[in-house]
């Protein structure tokens, strides 16, 4: 009962500041924050009332554990409700990067691999584009490859004929990777022969990106590299993005794959940008 002898809503306690108690049952906060980072990734959209009922706890504590994953990059928060949907500053989760046009990653990942030579040194960012290059490096061993994305580490450091060198920093578990200042700090001490690159968007042959850490540690892997070759999906000229990462002429390739409007690619080409387009992949 409340001090006007009312009940509080759903049926919740309220802890000593007139809100329920912020556990959710026997939940702790990590595994309550976890719980909901994975029914706003599942559904893609979750309110905040659907969240209090189902994990018993108070609208203000849902609020902030929003709050939390949110600066953690997991979700977006919005009027009324969380989401895991893309937007100009929320990237998405990585798994569902991953699993979005895995055949053009595939198609980028081919044409990619051929400009690798063995005894090269190789750095791959966080992007799920690159990380489509993995599977292919073994057979161009030797190499050492550099990255701050953990996916791309745990694949490869068990792969014979490949020196795998960790970039470390504050760990971003929406990304799986590492970014932000030691980051960018530790890619500053080397010097590869390769990198292969994405971004999230291209608006009027501009790269954007919506993290401000991650275009921090791409700008520093971008000075740290021979040659730059970006990977583009015809998607990422659909996307937007708030913050600018580096012009495309900024690369010595782009490679896109076969959805690219062929307007497009030649109206890159007329602004100096070398390009080209990924051939289709022989399935048999």
């Amino acid at each position: 009962m409340t001090a006007d002898g009312a009940s509080p809503p759903h049926g919740r306690r309220p802890d000593r500041d007139g809100e329920p108690p912020s556990g959710g049952q026997s939940l702790l906060p990590r595994q309550r924050r976890e719980e909901i980072r994975r029914r706003v990734v599942d559904e893609g959209f979750v309110r905040i009332e659907q969240l209090a009922d189902a994990l018993d706890v108070s609208l203000m504590t849902i609020h902030r554990d929003l709050d939390v994953l949110q600066g953690e990059g997991w979700l977006r928060k919005v009027r009324g409700g969380a989401t895991a949907r893309p937007s100009a500053l929320h990237h998405g989760d990585v798994r569902h990067r991953i699993a979005t046009m895995s055949g053009a990653k595939r198609e980028l990942a081919h044409a990619a691999v051929a400009l690798v030579e063995p005894g090269q040194s190789v750095l791959l960012d966080e992007s799920t584009t690159a990380l489509a290059l993995v599977d292919l490096l073994p057979g161009r061993g030797p190499l050492t490859v550099v990255s701050n994305f953990l996916p791309v580490i745990t694949r490869l450091g068990a792969e014979p004929g490949i020196d795998v060198i960790c970039l470390g920093g504050a760990y971003y578990g929406a990304y799986d990777a590492f970014l932000g200042m030691r980051t960018s700090e530790a890619v500053r001490s080397l010097r590869a022969d390769v990198l292969f690159a994405s971004t999230t968007a291209v608006t009027g042959g501009q790269c954007y990106h919506q993290s401000q850490e991650t275009v921090a540690v791409k700008r520093a892997l971008m000075e740290a590299a021979d040659q730059r070759v970006l990977l583009l999906d015809h998607s990422k000229f659909l996307q937007r993005g708030l913050h600018h990462l580096a012009p495309l002429s900024a690369f010595d390739l782009v490679l896109v794959d076969r959805g690219t409007p062929s307007a497009d690619v030649e109206a890159l080409r007329g602004q100096g940008v070398e390009i080209q387009v990924a051939p289709a992949l022989d399935e048999g």
